[in-house]
This record gives C-alpha cells, structure tokens and sequence, in this order.
C-alpha cells in the first residue's frame, strides 16, 4: 500500500506545497498549529480540493487536478478520525459503529463485521451504552471501529489525542500503537506534539508554513533535523547562527565558541543546534569555560541555563538539562559536547 501526495492550495497567509510519499505503517505531519497538517488531511479525504497536483492512492487516483478527477469523500476508501471523534450523542455504540456499514446491503455481514470490529476494538460489552456513558478512550476506540468496520485503504488520523485528559494520554498512546500495528495498512497522523509522534511514527514529515520541509524515519529526523523550523519542533532548546568555517568546523558568534563537528558541513549552513541533554562536564570535544545564570526544577530533571564565557550579552542563555539524581553539587567551570552532537541546519 502506498499514497502520493503532490498539491498545492493557496490558504490566506500562505500557500499549501506538499510533496511525499508515504508506505505501510505509522507516518506522522509535525508541525505546528496552523501550518496546513490538518488540511492536507482534509485533501486527501476529499473534504477540500487542492487548486492543483496529484493524489494517488495504491495506484488509483483521489485527484488530479490535469485529468479532471476529483473523487468523492465516499469512493476514496479513505477513513477520516476527526479531532473531537464525531460520535452521535444519541446513538448507541452498536448504532454509532453500524453507520460505517450504511452501504453494507447485506444484514448477515453487517453483523460479522460488527462482531469482529467489536472484538478487535475490545468493545464487548458496551454495545449498548452511549458515548456519554463511555471514558474518552472508550469513546477513541468506538470512533476508530466506525471507520475500520469498512475497511479503509488508508487511515488519517487528526490530532487523535487532543481530546483526552493529558493523563490517559500516554496510556492510549501505546493502546492506539498496538491496535494500528494490527490494522496492516498506511496510516497518516496529524500531531503538534513530538512525543506524540516519536511515541508513534514510523517516520516523520515535518511541516512549517504549508511547506514540507522533510520526510524521515523517527529517529533519524531527531538525530539530524536539518533545519531550524526542524529542530524546534522536535524539541531542541539551543540554536544559534553559524558559519562553516572548513568541513568539520562551524564559528558561531552569538556564543563566542568554534565548534568542532562529526558531520561535513555542507554549503548553505544557518545554524546550528545543541540539545539540552548533549552537554557534558567530563566531554574533551568543544570543550568552554561556562558560568551559571539561572536554574529551575521539574519534578524529575534539572535545568540549568548558562553562558559561555565569550557569549554576545544579547543572546539567550544555554540550556543544559539532566536527571536530577545527576546534578553535580557545584556547577562546572567548563562544559563540552561530544562534535557528533552538533546539530548542523541549513536553510
């Protein structure tokens, strides 16, 4: 199973540019709120129409803008999870769950189908009880078995957890992981939260500003975001302006260091990025005399903001975050970070 997705659709602000591809499993749209992730989704479900591009479907085209084809939401085969799930207050799960089988003339499979969705969803027993009498992620898995019971080709997920507590959230996180492993088709989840989709995602195609600025598998995109919009959204704390010095060294004046790197430093370098757990007191690379500023604690984890000794006064002051267990009673005079932990951006 595969999906292409090549639009374009001009949205106000700014015009929506998308091009990727996307296989079997678990693919995630990071980006902020506002920036086209939800309305990609909507496009190629068929609930808006780019103004031009191709989607493609296992093949068979959704839309495509030269030839004229601009299917139905309800000849897609695609199934649409909507923020807020859209489950009837008035129905029943039963009820709720047999509207995605409206099409479905024959009474038998209707009820084979529902047996088995039921099942699956781990929903025996709640047949009769109505989605107010249902915990929010009762209420989740009712919506997912509405639009699985027909069997989409693919699965779009939009924002799927937003409208939990933030304490069954990690919890269903894991539940939802496990069902879709077992779904066996390509599924596209729209999220701003990188947990989320780290937690989540086969791979991960970051979105800024209606632009896709890059498709990657989840742990490589964290191991080198590759721009700044990037490396904010997948959580990086410290980014600074930088130039390319040779291929393995990058100047960045806003801290006052040089900065050895692992990586070649390619031509149209920005920027460079350090996360807030990548600094060590025993690390001999880029190795610098620090002075503390400030520190705030979390339930688990400390962090400490620092300057470098020859860091500009108008720059922001360096995180540095660490177990608290972990926190050395006086702070160091120097810190280092190992050069394959530099994160280099480029525009």
């Amino acid at each position: 199973m595969s999906l292409h997705v090549d639009i374009r659709k001009a949205l106000g602000s700014f015009t929506l540019d998308v091009n990727f591809d996307a296989g079997n499993g678990i693919t995630s749209l990071l980006g902020a709120s506002g920036c086209g992730k939800s309305m990609t989704l909507k496009c190629i479900a068929g609930i808006e129409k780019p103004d031009e591009g191709r989607i493609e479907l296992d093949g068979r085209a959704l839309f495509d803008s030269a030839q004229g084809i601009n299917l139905p939401p309800q000849k897609r085969r695609v199934g649409y999870l909507f923020q807020n799930y859209a489950l009837f207050p008035n129905m029943t799960v039963r009820q709720n769950i047999l509207c995605g089988l409206c099409r479905e003339p024959d009474r038998a499979e209707k009820e084979r189908r529902l047996r088995d969705i039921l099942r699956m969803m781990q929903l025996e027993g709640l047949e009769e009880r109505k989605p107010a009498q249902l915990s929010g992620g009762q209420q989740q898995r009712v919506a997912l078995a509405r639009i699985l019971v027909n069997d989409p080709q693919i699965l779009l997920l939009d924002e799927p957890f937003s409208a939990l507590d933030a304490h069954l959230r990690d919890s269903l996180k894991v539940e939802m992981r496990d069902l879709l492993e077992n779904y066996g088709h390509e599924v596209l989840m729209v999220t701003h939260d990188r947990n989320e989709a780290y937690n989540m995602s086969r791979e991960i195609a970051v979105m800024d500003k209606g632009r896709l600025l890059t498709v990657k598998p989840t742990k490589a995109l964290f191991a080198d975001p590759g721009s700044i919009p990037a490396a904010v959204l997948t959580g990086c704390k410290n980014i600074a302006a930088a130039k390319k010095i040779d291929e393995h060294h990058v100047d960045v004046p806003e801290w006052g260091v040089c900065l050895e790197t692992k990586a070649p430093v390619r031509e149209g370098l920005c920027a460079v990025g350090i996360r807030a757990h990548y600094f060590n007191p025993s690390a001999i690379q880029n190795r610098y005399p620090v002075h503390l500023v400030e520190e705030m604690e979390e339930p688990f984890e400390t962090i400490l903001h620092f300057r470098f000794a020859s860091q500009r006064d108008d720059s922001p002051a360096v995180w540095w975050r660490l177990n608290k267990e972990k926190r050395p009673q006086t702070f160091p005079e120097e810190l280092g970070v190992a050069a394959a932990n530099i994160l280099l951006l480029y525009e």
